[in-house]
């Protein structure tokens, strides 16, 4: 596959990330205690592997990738989406690691998802192939649901804390915008 020039400079510094979150990832399944957490980082590990993967292939194949990126569901698993289940578990930084504990391992896992699905995001933009585009809004995908996997479990953990946006604030910032009446399409 021809690429441009600037498609294949993304794709490097993104297969580079993605070297960067497998390795991570191999060694938080090491360490990781909770159960739970561990079965999400073990559900999530081979989808991250066919992602570099893709990319290895875009940049070295010239029929491009040939297997589409699989997307796991978008699964709720709280009862409230404003109001955790737990307290917050108030945190400071440790300044000697000898291993990570899980709140830790689910932090950084995060921070590399939300980083990792920006540029994604924004890479899809710049892309004037269609066939890496679409991979590339499916790795944003991707980045997202497993994000919200790691984020419901640190909310159960009490680690992200979530509440309900005050009334007031509500009110305020409701009473910003008022509706546009939506135009007619026309035949």
């Amino acid at each position: 596959m021809q690429l441009a020039a600037h498609e294949a400079q993304d794709l490097h510094e993104l297969a580079m990330s993605c070297v960067n979150s497998i390795t991570n990832m191999a060694c938080f399944l090491n360490q990781v205690q909770d159960a739970e957490l561990k079965g999400i980082l073990q559900q999530h590990f081979p989808v991250h592997i066919q992602d570099y993967n893709m990319k290895v292939e875009y940049l070295s194949n010239a029929e491009g990738a040939k297997s589409k990126l699989q997307l796991p569901d978008l699964l709720p698993v709280l009862q409230s989406f404003t109001q955790s289940p737990a307290a917050p578990v108030p945190v400071t930084p440790r300044t000697s690691v000898q291993q990570f504990n899980d709140r830790e391992i689910a932090t950084a896992y995060l921070l590399t998802l939300k980083r990792s699905g920006r540029e994604y995001a924004w890479a899809a933009m710049e892309m004037s192939n269609p066939q890496i585009r679409s991979f590339l809004e499916d790795a944003f995908r991707m980045c997202s649901r497993h994000a919200y996997d790691v984020w419901q479990w640190m909310v159960k953990k009490g680690f992200y804390p979530l509440e309900p946006a005050a009334p007031t604030t509500l009110t305020t910032l409701g009473g910003l915008y008022k509706p546009v009446q939506e135009p007619v399409a026309v035949p």
